[in-house]
């Protein structure tokens, strides 16, 4: 019996750190989407060096896919517990290829990719023909991608150049003689000409837009990647990164940065922002602007470092002593963390407030295609004054903002304090003072309202149903709420989560019933939600085992709550 797969298809790599996956999703992302097929992949690994059994899921469509999903239509595994790792999520539809006198796992079709690469000449060839395996079953132009695999691998000898195409079409080869398979992808041609960027290469572009030119950080899974990126920029883009001690000498770094004038960034996990905090309220007191990424992972302390969860958010909400105004945005796809992080340094900029970036885990290590960013036509807007004899660093305004001068930048003494201050920066215990000076910061809120980011609303314009999310979750709760018949549903995703847009209320107070989705375990966004909007939210589906939702689990369980309430 043929098993046939149109248009849509998953491939799961599964084995051992060291063995090479990461290899093959990076070749297949550019060359498939080079091909004209749009492309996804996410990984899930363990914490460690080398063992272990780490998986990235590949999906390869003929439409444009962001989403994660549990179903398995072809598991290649390398090595012998990679069967079991993913065993939940196999199905009698399943087909499993692979070495099996590695493996050793009955029912599998057998492909030697070690032995066909010692074929070439080492068995460290085995990704590379693993990759031109998996080109072979979707039938790509096989001169096209041997082509493709000496212009990756430029660098190298002309040797290594040259078994490597080899290899790729040797595996190329082997998949013509697999029996029982057949997969239909319709090219599109439109991935030709996009970016294929993961969300941690997203996050350092949109610093890159935002005018970014001042990088400390401390290297923190699953944050790194974004550091690493901006790092890459250094030299092209004149951008000064520097990895610091620790993370608290990063966030004062940072705020020296700015202070001087820089436009500074920060990258970083919980662990590293709870460190931070302190100088998170620093930045509050001297009305100092911020540009933070937070990538998430599961707590509390180590908890699973290298897994995924929303689970930071009411730390960036709450974290630094005292109030003072700052902005949180979330984003849901690659597109959105550009945006959104490019804003964020503009914002921060005009209103002197800390803006955070949210992600996670699940998404930094997500990739797409996506179309070509939009880029402003001029550079970013630098709110620095030149200062006169009077300057005054926090004078009080009816905006609550004041003229951000900077040393050295005209005649005015530009004086910053921990302590409270006066309308100079100078230390005062003034009672009337304090209470201006706190009113003054607390008014930047008017204004950061207004600019509020609002939700996004899909589906049903008349929906009675409407399932909440924020964050990274938006692709699997889309597919999966907007693929269930019989209900009139719409989804509404957050990107910026506080403060949160006025025009929330009236989206949520239009609905019978409402579904929040969290990557959590408290339902952190719902009770802020709620509290800002007067809004209560009865139903929640919560997750927080370290992975992402699904779109097939979302799918059951949306559903199942709808149903329910039709019950009631």
């Amino acid at each position: 019996m043929t098993r046939n797969i149109e248009n849509d298809v998953v491939i799961v790599l599964a084995g051992e750190a060291g063995q090479g996956i990461q290899s093959i999703e990076s070749i297949l992302s550019l060359l498939l989407k080079r091909s004209g097929f749009h492309f996804y992949s996410t990984s899930e690994f363990m914490s460690r060096v080398r063992g272990g059994t780490n998986s990235t899921e590949i999906r390869v469509s003929s439409k444009r896919v962001t989403a994660f999903r549990d179903r398995i239509d072809i598991l290649i595994p390398l090595h012998a517990q990679a069967v079991e790792h993913v065993a939940y999520r196999l199905t009698n539809d399943t087909v499993i290829i692979g070495d099996k006198a590695a493996v050793g796992h009955e029912g599998m079709i057998d492909v030697p990719f070690s032995n066909i690469a010692k074929e070439v000449g080492n068995a460290l060839y085995a990704n590379t023909v693993a990759a031109g395996f998996i080109c072979g079953l979707l039938r790509i132009d096989a001169e096209e991608g041997a082509r493709f695999m000496r212009d990756y691998f430029a660098s190298k000898t002309e040797e290594v150049r040259d078994n490597n195409r080899k290899a790729f079409l040797m595996g190329y080869e082997a998949a013509k003689d697999i029996p029982g398979i057949s997969i239909t992808i319709e090219k599109t041609g439109e991935p030709k000409n996009e970016l294929m960027i993961s969300g941690s290469d997203a996050v350092a572009f949109g610093a890159l837009a935002g005018g970014c030119d001042y990088v400390c950080g401390y290297p923190m899974s699953p944050a790194t990647g974004v550091l690493q990126k901006m790092a890459d920029f250094s030299r092209r883009h004149g951008i000064i990164v520097e990895q610091v001690e620790d993370e608290v000498g990063v966030v004062n770094m940072a705020l020296g940065a700015w202070y001087a004038g820089a436009r500074a960034f920060v990258s970083t996990s919980g662990g590293g922002f709870a460190l931070m905090t302190e100088g998170i309220s620093l930045a509050g007191i001297i009305e100092s602007p911020l540009v933070l990424h937070l990538a998430q992972r599961p707590g509390p302390a180590t908890g699973l470092p290298t897994r995924t969860e929303q689970g930071d958010l009411d730390l960036v909400l709450y974290g630094g002593h005292g109030d003072f105004p700052r902005l949180i945005f979330a984003p849901g796809t690659i597109t959105e963390a550009f945006e959104l992080t490019r804003r964020a340094f503009e914002l921060a900029d005009r209103y002197q407030v800390p803006a955070f970036i949210l992600t996670d885990q699940y998404f930094v290590d997500t990739r797409y295609n996506v179309p070509a960013f939009d880029l402003p036509a001029q550079a970013p807007d630098r709110h620095i004054v030149k200062t006169d004899a009077d300057y005054l660093r926090f004078k009080l305004t009816p905006s609550g903002i004041s003229p951000r001068g900077v040393p050295g930048y005209g005649q005015g003494m530009v004086c910053a304090d921990s302590d409270e201050h006066d309308e100079s920066g100078h230390i005062t215990e003034s009672r009337d003072v304090r209470v201006s000076m706190v009113d003054k910061r607390k008014r930047k809120m008017d204004a950061l309202l207004a600019e509020a980011v609002p939700p996004t609303l899909t589906g049903s314009d008349s929906y009675t149903h409407l399932v909440v999310c924020w964050g990274s979750t938006l692709p699997m709760v889309s597919e999966a709420a907007l693929s269930l018949p019989g209900f009139n549903i719409a989804i509404l995703h957050f990107s910026q989560v506080f403060p949160i847009s006025p025009r929330a209320r009236g989206l949520l107070e239009q609905a019978h019933t409402i579904v929040s989705v969290e990557n959590n375990s408290s339902a952190q966004f719902t009770r802020l939600l709620r509290e800002n909007t007067g809004v209560p939210v009865a139903e929640t589906i919560l997750k927080y085992d370290g992975m992402p939702f699904s779109v097939e689990e979302l799918r059951e369980k949306i559903a199942t709550v709808l149903r329910k309430g039709r019950a009631h």
